[in-house]
């Protein structure tokens, strides 16, 4: 595939973005290994946070990051904010609005899987990055799409309940389209991208299946 940019422009896009919001990157990695935590301690308010966290990531992704930086040298950048935004705005309709989401950790398959994804998209991410070259500023932070997008997955494979279906498709495009463009531009640390959103959306399936009906 062809892609309408260079990987050194592209890499200048994250450059842009990280000193541009420095040191909001911070807050981020704060946030998510909070919500990581608050997972394992059946906290009441465990998924109305969860929701907000997971709608506020993806509204920032949409506007700020695709609308705002990327469109800069990709004008599908416009398209894919769209989607961002859809999908931000569906995790506050099905998470806060309508409670169709609930979180628990139980200690199974699922969980484990959850925990690796989100050990992968904090911590082994940014090092493998680095390690193929991609290293700060000149890096995907915690934030953007990728690793946002396999932190995702592995916070709702912690969900005790049917997932909606619909909010998993836009976050398993990303990880097919991420990871086809990241690959054109020798970004290997974005394989996980694709592992965490063809085995996230599988396990979610079949957990769905154990289910009759989803919350209403």
């Amino acid at each position: 595939m062809q892609l309408p940019f260079s990987l050194t422009g592209f890499l200048n896009v994250f450059k842009d973005y990280n000193q541009t919001i420095f040191p909001i990157q911070i807050v981020f990695y704060l946030i998510a290994f909070l919500s990581s935590y608050l997972l394992s301690t059946g906290n009441k308010n465990l998924n109305k946070i969860i929701s907000i966290v997971l709608s506020f990531f993806w509204l920032w992704m949409g506007i700020v990051y695709h609308i705002i930086f990327f469109s800069k040298i990709n004008k599908a950048a416009y398209i894919f904010g769209g989607l961002f935004i859809l999908q931000g705005i569906m995790f506050t309709g099905c998470g806060l609005i309508r409670k169709k989401i609930s979180f628990e950790y139980r200690k199974n398959t699922y969980n484990y899987v959850g925990l690796i994804f989100l050990l992968y998209a904090l911590i082994i991410y940014p090092v493998l990055g680095t390690i193929l070259g991609h290293s700060y500023p000149y890096s995907p932070t915690f934030g953007l799409p990728c690793p946002t997008t396999i932190f995702t997955f592995g916070i709702l494979l912690f969900t005790n309940e049917k997932m909606p279906v619909h909010l998993l498709i836009i976050p398993l495009l990303w990880s097919i389209i991420g990871f086809t463009a990241a690959l054109n531009l020798t970004m290997y640390e974005d394989i996980g991208l694709l592992i965490a959103g063809v085995v996230g959306f599988i396990l979610l399936m079949m957990s769905n299946r154990k289910y009759k009906t989803v919350k209403v």
